[in-house]
């Protein structure tokens, strides 16, 4: 069996119209559910027999280690083509073909760099790593990567480049859309999920980047100053779990700098803590021209050189690679032990191994009924209500008749946007096409484009003169706006706010869009606001004006009916934010307390481990909508928690209510905070949460479990782990600022 098993998912064609039954869906959510667990125990090999295919692997790896002219190793260890590197074809070694990215696998391009627009290679567009972790929902983490690996093995990859779980340090980053969240912990039980999904596929993950990605500006070469709390509390925690519990095959190295050494081959990360500490066995690759020298490199842990400068010419010299020649000459001298060229081959041949690309491979599976369906679950999952007055939502399909939609975003497509992320899908439900779908001929539809995504436009009185009048006419008016994705990936503009490479120059919304939203309320105070995007964007010139809010993230091929469904209340809206929406740029840590973007040559992360709601919270700053806020179209009771605290860890129950009218799924979210400490601690961290589907009256009883490191800072110090015994608050809730019920414990 290939892919994530819902062989009984409901499948709407795209442009039908679709007319849930609840009753439907629930079954099929239970039998999913079922397949599931079911699958999971009757198709992962037993540890046993890991441990004896890996001695097994090991012995061949040696073997063939000791046929291997010296050539053919360093042949191994840098690319061959735009996305392959070298094999042996008399030792029956392939070549390993990697591709883009972490929501879907890339158009085909053969060996250089042109798309070759043939067909054929379509894929599921999966919703984005942010709208992924909004649904906070690791089983959704696991079937996620599942898709992307059935998929990247029936198009012939073994690495498929993802998942990216960089730290959310900045609102302008432009690949935040790509990332996770702002917090160590929750992006630690979504990658694990990620990763696990795509290698029971027999395909390795690539985890990336390592590490200190948090902006794109000056990115090749930036220079990041942090302390080693903030290293080891905020920014290696999400890169540890993805190696230590989700066994993660491959590591992509970042581009820049950290304490003045290239992450991709900075010896205290990649020697010590990576292979040394975590005892990592996999592959460390650079990203694409992220290797300046050649001896550094060897020895400072990496292991494949992807790509520099010269790939991107029209007929270039691998031989001229950093890991190529230049390494050759290094080894024959004595300069470099071939030892160090034996520990990298070594390392690819075992990821080989481990995905069978010595032997068959199972089938997988290619742009399916099903992995469409995962992809919607994720966006019915990922999308977040904000703010809905007067409970504006969902609208009710009997007396609402007529909508006016406006606003370019509600007619765009994404998949081919952002950089390398970049997918070809066999289709994309828009937003408009999402509710034209759901509405069929029962509810008239207007739409109006409002604003104009070009360079440099700005508000257009005309545009937004006719949207006016559109809304007025209607019962409703929805405006699609937010960020846009860049979509030439070799012609860059002011357009590439969400885009690899670029950063946002502020976040002020684009084109115009204060004005048009502002317009159509005063037109309709019956407005709704969606917003597309990797992120925040300033509201504050229409947020207290609207009376729905929607943050749509980018939803993936099926995310205009996802989006639909919400609207209409067909699904309980259940994600929630994963990064922190201030009121303005200049309340962000990094802008108000540290360094952004730098000078170009060092950017000092000077807020240290007060990174979003962690500096929102502690320092009484109130943010446009906290981290981990969303809303429902239902109502949850908080039980009293009963902790036992012993051995220094702690157990918490508690039970959890629907109180409302409607099914629904909310997630909850525990919170530690420190009383007294020795040094300066956050006002709150999240230490557990667990997303929980309650039918209306139903109760159920959660169990959350705190180990010792839920209650341990690092000391930079010591350079150790500290557990300082005292008094603790655990503080539950549906958000940082949202707690519910606190409790107090003695440790």
């Amino acid at each position: 069996m290939s892919g994530w098993p819902v062989r009984h998912a409901v499948w709407y064609a795209p442009g039908q119209t679709i007319k849930t039954n609840k009753i439907i869906m629930k079954n099929v959510i239970v039998r999913t559910c079922v397949l599931s667990a079911l699958w999971l125990l009757f198709n992962r090999p037993a540890v046993q027999g890991q441990q004896q295919a890996g001695n097994d692997a090991e012995a061949k790896i040696e073997s063939l280690l000791k046929k291997m002219t010296l050539e053919e190793k360093i042949g191994m260890i840098h690319a061959n083509s735009s996305f392959t590197s070298t094999g042996v074809p008399r030792l029956g070694i392939p070549e390993l073909t990697t591709s883009d990215g972490p929501h879907g696998v890339r158009p085909e391009h053969g060996r250089d760099w042109e798309l070759d627009n043939k067909g054929g290679d379509s894929s599921t567009y999966l919703p984005v790593g942010i709208t992924l972790a909004s649904t906070w929902n690791p089983e959704l983490g696991y079937a996620f990567g599942s898709v992307l690996g059935s998929e990247a093995k029936y198009r012939g990859k073994d690495v498929i480049l993802g998942p990216g779980i960089n730290i959310m340090r900045t609102p302008l980053n432009g690949r935040n859309f790509e990332y996770m969240s702002e917090d160590p912990y929750l992006i630690s039980k979504m990658a694990v999920g990620y990763i696990k999904g795509v290698q029971d596929q027999g395909i390795s993950a690539s985890l990336k980047h390592f590490m200190g990605n948090n902006q794109e500006i000056s990115r090749s070469g930036i220079n990041v100053e942090m302390s080693e709390r903030a290293l080891r509390e905020i920014y290696l925690p999400g890169f540890k779990a993805a190696v230590m519990e989700g066994n993660v095959n491959t590591v992509m190295g970042s581009y820049n700098k950290l304490r003045g050494e290239y992450c991709t081959y900075n010896d205290y990360l990649i020697n010590k803590i990576l292979k040394g500490e975590w005892g990592f066995k996999g592959l460390v690759m650079s990203d694409w021209g992220a290797i300046h020298s050649t001896k550094e490199a060897l020895l400072g842990g990496a292991d494949l050189e992807m790509g520099t400068d010269l790939s991107m010419l029209p007929n270039p010299d691998y031989n001229k690679f950093y890991f190529a020649d230049p390494a050759l000459k290094l080894v024959r001298s004595g300069e470099i032990a071939e030892s160090v060229i034996d520990d990298k081959v070594r390392r690819i041949l075992r990821v080989m191994y481990k995905t069978h690309m010595f032997d068959k491979r199972t089938p997988g599976a290619y742009a399916t009924k099903e992995h469409a369906m995962v992809a919607r679950k994720v966006a019915e999952e990922g999308i977040i209500l904000l703010q809905n007055k007067k409970n504006i939502l969902p609208l009710n399909k009997t007396t609402v008749k007529t909508i006016a939609v406006i606003g370019a975003n509600a007619n765009r497509e994404n998949a081919m946007g952002g950089g390398s992320s970049q997918i070809r899908p066999p289709y994309e439900v828009t937003p408009l096409k999402g509710l034209q779908n759901l509405a069929g001929n029962n509810i008239g539809i207007h739409f109006e484009q409002g604003y104009t995504i070009a360079r440099n436009a700005q508000a257009d009185p005309a545009l937004i003169q006719k949207a006016a009048d559109a809304a007025k006419k209607a019962d409703v008016a929805i405006v699609v706006g937010g960020w846009t994705h860049g979509y030439d990936y070799n012609k860059w503009d002011d357009n590439a706010f969400d885009a690899e490479g670029f950063d946002k120059p502020d976040m002020n919304m684009p084109f115009g869009q204060d004005e048009l939203i502002s317009a159509v309320v005063k037109a309709n105070p019956n407005t709704i606001v969606v917003l597309y995007g990797g992120g925040p964007i300033d509201m504050t010139a229409w947020v207290n004006k609207v009376k729905g809010i929607i943050q749509a993230g980018y939803p993936g091929l099926e995310g205009g009916n996802a989006l639909a469904e919400i609207i209409f209340g067909d699904v309980n809206p259940s994600g929630k934010l994963t990064m922190t929406f201030p009121k303005k740029l200049e309340d962000s840590p990094a802008h108000k307390l540290g360094e952004y973007p730098g000078d170009s040559i060092n950017v000092h992360y000077k807020e240290d481990i007060f990174v979003g709601y962690r500096y929102f919270d502690t320092y009484k700053v109130k943010p446009q909508f906290a981290f981990g806020h969303g809303l429902s179209y239902t109502s949850f009771k908080y039980g009293k928690p009963l902790i036992n605290a012993a051995n220094n860890m702690a157990t918490v129950t508690m039970n959890i209510q629907n109180v409302g009218s409607k099914a629904g799924a909310e997630v909850v979210q525990v919170y530690v905070k420190d009383r007294k400490a020795s040094v300066r601690r956050p006002e709150k961290e999240l230490k557990a949460f667990q997303k929980v589907t309650l039918q209306p009256g139903e109760a159920k009883l959660l169990t959350f479990t705190l180990n010792k490191e839920a209650f341990s800072f690092f000391d930079d110090k010591q350079m150790q782990w500290v557990l300082e015994l005292g008094e603790f608050d655990i503080l539950v809730g549906s958000s940082s600022q949202d707690i519910r019920v606190r409790s107090r414990i003695k440790l």
